[in-house]
């Protein structure tokens, strides 16, 4: 854990960012691999005192086709977590035309403390004058995976931060019993499901899913995995894989983007970043045991050398707070 700087030393790296912002090889060492993100926050509010210039923009105008993933994740890594994910909310809804990424919104819906989530919602407002749950409602066309982030955002403000096991056995029976015959073959009932979803908190949804497997002996995607198939449950299926278990997640899908197996817009920058001081710990454990390396060697030997993977080696090599 890097030491608080001195207003002298703040100003001296603030120098040298300013006269090297082409040089990501400084920035990489300076911003990645020697400072905490709250020390990134500092320099970055000093660089604005200094320069009047916010240096996430100054940042972002560097990026071409030869850095844009380095200056990606270098600009992403000086934000404060709910300034970052609100920015990361509002690309994955507007960035590409007529394809929204409903996955990068799960990741937050899902993935943050209720708190957390609050302020991700203040600071989208506060960035973008709009509303979150606002912009996500008025995506056409609709889409299933809307339903789920409108009960998820109602799951966040539920009140109890206690969970119940009586709640979570209730609840596994009634989602046992979702199935409903149509003539099509069979369906999941959408209302049981949203309701759930939206009257629990994310750690009680958690638990209710544990008691599914503890009862019927397998993961509840499992239950209906050969049986239905439709937009809602292709939905469904994502959002409870994520909810059970977000570490063997991301792990999964770091794979496939430094395999070369798919090409990932963005993912492999947002999960690195919003990941390397809070879950990457978790994240190398599960990535270990299922691909019996570690990520930073993986990284290592299937990114080529530079910048770009300097980077993302000190991010994944951060010390976890979780």
């Amino acid at each position: 854990m890097a030491k608080p700087f001195s207003q002298t030393s703040l100003e001296d790296i603030c120098k040298q960012i300013h006269g090297s912002i082409g040089n990501f090889s400084l920035l990489v060492r300076v911003l990645a691999s020697q400072l905490t993100q709250h020390n990134c926050q500092k320099i970055r509010e000093k660089y604005m005192e200094m320069y009047g210039e916010d240096l996430y923009d100054r940042l972002q105008n560097k990026i071409d086709s030869h850095t844009s993933k380095t200056s990606t994740i270098l600009s992403l890594s000086i934000l404060n977590p709910h300034e970052r994910d609100a920015i990361i909310a509002k690309n994955a809804i507007f960035k590409e035309r007529d394809s929204v990424n409903y996955k990068a919104l799960i990741e937050i819906y899902v993935g943050r403390k209720s708190s957390h989530f609050f302020l991700i919602q203040q600071a989208y407002q506060s960035k973008f004058r709009r509303n979150l749950d606002q912009d996500i409602m008025c995506i056409e066309p609709p889409h299933s995976y809307q339903k789920m982030l409108m009960a998820l955002a109602a799951s966040q403000k539920a009140h109890s931060a206690e969970v119940s096991v009586h709640i979570g056995k209730c609840d596994a029976q009634r989602l046992f019993q979702t199935g409903k015959a149509t003539s099509g073959g069979f369906k999941i009932d959408e209302g049981v499901v949203l309701e759930i979803l939206s009257k629990r908190s994310i750690p009680q949804l958690k638990l209710t899913f544990t008691i599914y497997k503890h009862i019927y002996g397998h993961s509840y995607t499992k239950h209906f995995k050969n049986k239905y198939d439709g937009e809602f449950e292709d939905a469904l299926k994502f959002v409870v894989k994520f909810l059970n278990n977000p570490p063997k997640y991301y792990a999964k899908v770091l794979e496939a983007i430094i395999k070369g197996r798919t090409t990932g817009k963005g993912e492999l920058e947002r999960i690195i970043v919003s990941q390397s001081e809070t879950g990457m710990k978790k994240i190398r454990k599960s990535y270990s045991n299922m691909f019996g390396m570690d990520l930073r060697d993986a990284i290592v030997e299937s990114v080529p050398n530079g910048d770009f993977r300097d980077l993302l080696v000190a991010l994944t090599m951060k010390s976890s707070i979780d």
